[in-house]
């Protein structure tokens, strides 16, 4: 028994030191490709009536249309109806459920921002 008992620490303390004496034991290394948005936090323009305000993309439209003063008619605020439904860049978005889009690519929407109508 007391035989085993000192292999068994012999063992354990060749292993620690094994672990010990590797430089990248311990160290994480990022995946190859794959970026960490967490770093860079998007923000899109928006735009209306020359006011031009920075939203989180993927934030509620809502709250942008409320801080822009938009003004969009309510009627269901689920979705189904389509009252409320406004123009951002062009695209149609109902304002109760909708997100703000991403940023676009285009340095030059990115400077004068996303027209909402």
């Amino acid at each position: 028994m007391f035989a085993m008992t000192k292999l068994l620490a012999v063992f354990v303390s060749i292993l620690i030191a094994a672990i010990a004496s590797s430089s990248n034991a311990f160290v994480v290394s990022p995946l190859n490709g794959v970026r960490s948005s967490g770093s860079e936090l998007q923000m899109t323009v928006l735009t209306y009536n020359g006011k031009k305000v920075d939203f989180k993309a993927g934030s509620p439209l809502k709250n942008a249309c409320a801080k822009l003063g938009v003004k969009p008619k309510y009627s269901c605020k689920k979705g189904d109806c389509g009252s409320c439904t406004i123009s951002v860049a062009g695209n149609r978005i109902k304002a109760c459920v909708g997100k703000v889009p991403p940023e676009p690519k285009l340095k030059s929407l990115q400077e004068k921002g996303l027209v909402v109508k």
